[in-house]
């Protein structure tokens, strides 16, 4: 006997199609809703927890009106450039606030927009500073560079930053929006579904892969004027180079993470007493890591490198490396394989006039 077949009309197997595609706008509305609720519960619970704080700090008796000792009276930020390991550097952040007495704070704008408006721009301001309460403070968030002097403030928050090799950074970021990673796997994310791998997106001509997405770290050291934002600006590069020596106080690089722990620990103990080893040994050093990533073969690497844009931000890559390289070379010595951090390497002389 042959097999029994039954074939659907085609009116009915159009019908289908119908419903199933309407199923399926229905999931993803609803899917959008929940991330939407989810949003804003993550947002009521952060004011929550930030009332709870004031109140207890009211509860213990207000603080005096004299200043704050200069270690409690200290604000760092760390304006974080999409993935270049920020998540795991922020994690050894959060590890260590309890035991090291500081409050870790994430800015977390709309949409992730790096660039503030004015009047955003003037509240930041003003929080960073005046939060007593919030001190001494570990700030991160994917927002440009703030210049705080313009807006009259006596003292400015402490700087730090890391950057990553272009192409690396884009590679990842490129397969973090189709695959996710690690950390929360089962959220959906923006590009999830499409297959299509880095090299063939830059062969065939692709948004996502194209040398315009490589301009970022720029324009996050740059800052909040217009032409940080304008693709290929070498003004903005100047910048950029500008601020990053004179304003940040240390930025260190993906590839050399650890070094840049090691030195943050020995400049800035009050808040990073204990990162190094906690890095080294920590289930959370490298918590982060995006899925179902491939490594771009070395055509698509050379078809990029042939942009205008990848030599600007490759050019302040390599400016940063070389100046991370050149503070660490001062910092530590190398025994045995091992890096060790060099003791205090100056003393007073000559001190007049003479005590009696």
């Amino acid at each position: 006997m042959g097999l029994l077949r039954i074939m659907m009309p085609p009116k009915l197997q159009l019908l289908a199609v119908v419903a199933f595609a309407v199923a399926m706008l229905f999931l993803e509305n609803q899917i959008q809703k929940l991330e939407e609720s989810r949003s804003k519960l993550e947002r009521a619970i952060a004011r929550h927890e930030v009332r709870e704080i004031e109140q207890r700090h009211t509860m213990d008796g207000p603080r005096q009106d004299a200043a704050l000792d200069e270690e409690e009276d200290m604000v760092i930020i760390y304006n974080r450039v999409p993935k270049t390991a920020s998540t795991s550097f922020t994690n050894i952040a959060y590890d260590l606030c309890a035991k090291n007495k500081y409050h870790v704070l994430h800015i977390n704008t709309t949409k992730n927009n790096p660039v503030m408006s004015l009047q955003d721009q003037v509240r930041f301001v003003k929080n960073i500073t005046s939060w007593k309460e919030m001190k001494p403070g570990f700030y991160h968030g994917h927002v440009s560079y703030l210049d705080f002097a313009k807006f009259g403030v006596k003292k400015k928050p402490i700087y730090i930053n890391v950057i990553r090799d272009p192409i690396e950074r884009l590679v990842s970021y490129y397969y973090f929006l189709r695959f996710g990673d690690d950390y929360r796997p089962g959220l959906r994310r923006r590009k999830q579904g499409d297959k299509k791998t880095f090299d063939e997106c830059v062969a065939e001509g692709g948004s996502d892969c194209a040398p315009e997405k490589l301009w970022l770290q720029i324009p996050f050291f740059c800052g909040h004027s217009s032409e940080c934002w304008n693709v290929g600006s070498r003004w903005a590069m100047d910048q950029a180079k500008y601020n990053l020596i004179n304003e940040y106080f240390l930025v260190g690089v993906t590839e050399e993470l650890e070094d840049f722990i090691m030195l943050l620990e020995a400049a800035l103990p009050r808040f990073f007493r204990g990162a190094t080893e906690l890095y080294r040994t920590g289930k959370k050093s490298h918590l982060r890591k995006t899925t179902e990533k491939k490594l771009p073969t070395k055509q698509t690497i050379a078809k990029l490198q042939q942009s205008d844009i990848w030599k600007m931000e490759n050019e302040f890559y390599e400016f940063a490396l070389e100046q991370f390289q050149f503070i660490r070379a001062h910092a530590v010595r190398e025994k045995d394989g091992d890096l060790y951090i060099l003791s205090q390497n100056f003393f007073y002389e000559k001190i007049y006039p003479k005590s009696n």
